[in-house]
C-alpha cells in the first residue's frame, strides 16, 4: 500500500505530476494551497469581497464553492437551468442539495421561465451551436446577476486542464486576441464585473477526488449539448500527453502565464460601451441591443425544441467529422 509524502499514512490518491502520494487530510491541504496561491499570486479577491459562485452541479464549480467556504470566503452560489432535459433537471437538484446540506445562499435562474428559451431552442433558432448560446447566455447572466445583488467578482470553475485546453486551440489558430485574455483573472471594465478562475493550478481529476473525499454528489456525466466540442477534443489530446508526460499540461499553461505576463491583459476593452435599451446592461453594440437580448428576441420566438432532435443532429455532425460521411437528417 503506497504511503502518504506528508505524514506516512496510507494514501488515497497518487498524483503522478507531484510525483507523490497523499492522504485525504494533506490532499485536501494541497488543493486548497493550490487555490490560496492562485487568489494571491493574480491578486483575484479578498477576504472582505462578496463573492458569486458560477455552480453548474459538476465537480468543479461544486468543488471551489466548498473550498472557498473552507478558506473563509464569503461565497454565495449562482445556478442558471438551461432546460437540457434530464441533465439539466440532476445537476439543479444536486446544486440544491449542496446549497441546503450546507446553509449557503444560492440564488437561481430559470432560462425558460424567466426570458422565455432554453438552450436547445436557442440553437435551433439561431443555428448556431449550443455551446455559443448557451456560452453568449451565461456570460450575460453572470454579469448581471452579480450587478443586481452587489458581488465584487464572480468565479468559475475552470481548472487547469480546462485553461489548459483553451490555450492549447487558441495556440494552434495563434489567436492573439484571445490569448492575451487567458489571465486567470479579468478586472472590472467597461460596465462589466470581475470575474476570476482560483482553479487554474489544479486538475479535472484532482476536482472529483476532492468530491469523492469531502462527500460532494455532482452530475458525473458532461453536458450532452457539448458533444463534437473541440475544446474536448483538445482536452483529450492533452491528456494523452500527460499520461505519457505527468505535468506537461501544467508547465505547458503555468508556464505561458509566467513567462508570458506582459502581453496578458487582465481586463478587456470595451468600446464606449452604452446601455442596452431593452435590459439596461452594458453593450458596444451599434443600434444599442445587447447580443442576448438579440438572442432572447430570435429564441424566445421559436417553438420549444426537444433535447433529443438536437442531441440527434449533434450525434450526427460528430459522426461524419469523424468518418469523413455525410449522414442523412432524419426530421
Amino acid at each position: 500500500m503506497s504511503k502518504c509524502r506528508a505524514c506516512g499514512e496510507p494514501a488515497v490518491i497518487d498524483l503522478a505530476r507531484h510525483n507523490a502520494n497523499f492522504c485525504a487530510d494533506h490532499f485536501i491541504r494541497l488543493c486548497l494551497r493550490q487555490m490560496t496561491r492562485a487568489i494571491d499570486d493574480f491578486s483575484m479577491f479578498s477576504r472582505e469581497d462578496r463573492i458569486l459562485v458560477a455552480v453548474s452541479g459538476g465537480k468543479d464549480s461544486l468543488a471551489l464553492w466548498d473550498m472557498l467556504i473552507m478558506e473563509g470566503y464569503h461565497a454565495a452560489g449562482l445556478y442558471i437551468g438551461l432546460g437540457i432535459g434530464e441533465y439539466s433537471d440532476e445537476s439543479g437538484r444536486l446544486v440544491r442539495q449542496f446549497a441546503s446540506e450546507r446553509g449557503l445562499t444560492l440564488h437561481e435562474i430559470d432560462l425558460r421561465a424567466e426570458h422565455g428559451f432554453d438552450i436547445p431552442t436557442a440553437a435551433k433558432a439561431t443555428r448556431r451551436v449550443p455551446c455559443s448560446a448557451c456560452g453568449l447566455a451565461k456570460r450575460h447572466l453572470f454579469d448581471s446577476a452579480a450587478r443586481e445583488h452587489g458581488y465584487d467578482v464572480l468565479v468559475t470553475g475552470h481548472n487547469l486542464d480546462d485553461e489548459a485546453a483553451v490555450l492549447f486551440g487558441n495556440t494552434l489558430r495563434w489567436d492573439v486576441e484571445y490569448l492575451r485574455r487567458q489571465a486567470p483573472v479579468l478586472a472590472a471594465s467597461g460596465g462589466f464585473g470581475r470575474k476570476a478562475k482560483p482553479l487554474v493550478r489544479l486538475t479535472e481529476r484532482e476536482m472529483a477526488a476532492w468530491c469523492v473525499i469531502r462527500g460532494i454528489d455532482y452530475v458525473v456525466e458532461e453536458c450532452p449539448m457539448a458533444l463534437g466540442n473541440r475544446h474536448l477534443a483538445y482536452k483529450e489530446s492533452l491528456a494523452g500527453l500527460e499520461s505519457r508526460s505527468p505535468g506537461v499540461t501544467a508547465s505547458f499553461f503555468l508556464g505561458f502565464l509566467e513567462r508570458m505576463a506582459p502581453i496578458l491583459d487582465a481586463g478587456v476593452d470595451h468600446d464606449d460601451p452604452v446601455a442596452c435599451r431593452q435590459c439596461g446592461a452594458p453593450t458596444s453594440a451599434v443600434d444599442e441591443s445587447c447580443a442576448f437580448c438579440r438572442l432572447v428576441s430570435t429564441a424566445a420566438a421559436h417553438e420549444p425544441v426537444p433535447v433529443r432532435l438536437v442531441l440527434d443532429r449533434r450525434r450526427r455532425k460528430a459522426f461524419d467529422e469523424q468518418w469523413g460521411t455525410t449522414t442523412m437528417e432524419t426530421t
